[in-house]
């Protein structure tokens, strides 16, 4: 196997690609912030309270555990080595391009279908404002709207993300303080429902320990869009700080806005209410206070992370092809940059996105169910990418860069190899689980097409 050094980087490496330096320190602030809370929080997490009981607050207290050691390990190699491929370098530095390829044209696959789920789920809340307009032309207008913001310039993909993530962490934080009022019976027109949530209704785990796993393996799937601070990093003014100070502050808001959260609606409502999946759980909370159109207003706030979760993925898969590209693992023609911008790739993302779109309505009983059981478990193989190159990468720049190391990852290697651990333990129980043991082993099959077809490029390149 090849491998590269930290003396001899990946070719082309990403320092001297001419992208742009347009985002600033408040945006990579608030992308690292509002990244945070994701669309999978507002949306997915009705599914791991109605499996899990109140015991969810458990499974996201576990999952944002490892979360917080996974942001840290990419941290220390990110703030190391910025790059617009964060995990995808790392790998290919640590193991070998063929783990760079893999990993990254996965996420690549991974981030274009978000784009069009995302889409569509702002297209449905249209649709109920304004019944009888057609969800594929929301979806357009939306893929519109981010294609041509992203084409422009880096910086507008920050504003947008700025004023999002401004909105996200203003509805959660004053989520957070009604909530804890309520809870502590003090606010106006509620009383304390003190613990009766929490050991009612079948007690605190209603549905055993295979409630718990399921609710793990939702929980586990709604911490997607840490990496995007990763990816933004390479085009910022200071990369190293940025990183930096986006992955020291990564264990409060996990344990605010996740675990905080999920803790303040399973004691307001009853876990097994039909409001939880059916309008989310934060609505149902809202609506439990009877506080006049919190309910409709937080639906706003789903939207714009919807929105939000759409602009960033378009920026980061164009960004991670780019990168690709850049390191001679894909198209040319998605390398081309224009005003600091990778255009093509931009446009091809976006076309892949609503393409995964099209299908939803033209394929939804085979191609569709497919293409989304494929990126199933993507976010783990990336993460176990992440853990076994910080594991190969730490010693080396130890002993050749020592001075590059701002963030180290905690109690290295123990805490490592504890997170590798747990990534496997979540394959078992994915393997356990009938609907998400397909998903896994679709995941596995396009894993391990894509290792190949890099390793042959690899060999290829040694070859020649």
């Amino acid at each position: 196997m090849s491998r590269t050094t930290l003396d001899t980087p990946p070719a082309a490496p990403d320092a001297h690609a001419p992208l742009s330096h347009g985002l600033k320190q408040r945006h990579l602030s608030m992308i690292a912030l509002g990244g945070v809370i994701g669309a999978g929080l507002f949306v997915g997490s009705g599914a791991g309270i109605a499996a899990a009981g109140p015991s969810i607050v458990i499974a996201y207290a576990v999952s944002g555990l490892l979360v917080m050691l996974v942001m840290r390990m990419l941290g220390e190699m990110s703030a190391a080595y910025p790059s617009s491929g964060s995990f995808s370098a790392h790998a290919e530095r640590a193991i070998g391009p063929w783990a760079g390829f893999t990993a990254g044209w996965s996420f690549w696959v991974l981030l274009c279908t978000a784009v069009g789920l995302e889409g569509i789920g702002a297209a449905k809340i249209v649709t109920g404002w304004l019944p009888g307009t057609p969800e594929w032309a929301w979806v357009a207008l939306f893929m519109v709207v981010f294609c041509v913001a992203n084409l422009a310039a880096v910086k507008n993909f920050g504003e947008f993300e700025f004023w999002f993530a401004a909105l996200k962490v203003g509805a959660i934080s004053l989520f957070l303080v009604l909530g804890v009022l309520a809870v502590a019976g003090v606010l106006p027109g509620t009383d304390s429902p003190g613990t009766s949530n929490l050991t009612g209704q079948g007690g605190f785990l209603p549905h055993g320990s295979e409630g718990l796993v399921v609710g793990l393996l939702a929980s586990v799937f709604a911490y997607g869009g840490l990496e995007t601070v990763t990816i933004a990093a390479a085009e910022s003014r200071n990369p190293v700080q940025g990183v930096a100070r986006a992955v020291r502050t990564a264990m409060w808001r996990i344990a605010l806005f996740y675990i905080g959260s999920m803790a303040v609606i399973v004691t307001l409502v009853p876990w097994d209410s039909k409001e939880v999946v059916e309008k989310g759980p934060y609505v149902a909370a809202l609506d439990h206070l009877g506080i006049p159109g919190a309910g409709q207003l937080m639906n706003v706030v789903v939207f714009v992370a919807l929105l939000s979760a759409m602009n960033a993925n378009i920026y980061g898969s164009s960004r991670i092809a780019y990168s690709l590209v850049q390191r001679g693992q894909g198209p040319k023609a998605l390398g081309r940059v224009s005003a600091g911008v990778p255009r093509v790739a931009v446009l091809v993302s976006c076309v892949f996105g609503f393409v995964c779109v099209l299908l939803s309505y033209w394929r939804p009983d085979d191609v569709f169910p497919w293409l989304l059981n494929m990126i199933g478990a993507v976010i783990l193989v990336v993460w176990i990418f992440i853990a076994v190159s910080q594991l190969l990468l730490r010693r080396r720049v130890e002993r050749e860069a020592p001075e590059k190391l701002v963030v180290r990852m905690w109690l290295f290697p123990a805490l490592t190899w504890v997170a590798l651990a747990g990534m496997a333990a979540i394959f078992v129980l994915m393997a356990r689980q009938p609907d998400t043991r397909v998903q896994l082993y679709s995941t596995g099959g396009m894993t391990l097409f894509l290792a190949a077809v890099g390793y042959a490029w690899q060999r290829a390149r040694v070859a020649r």
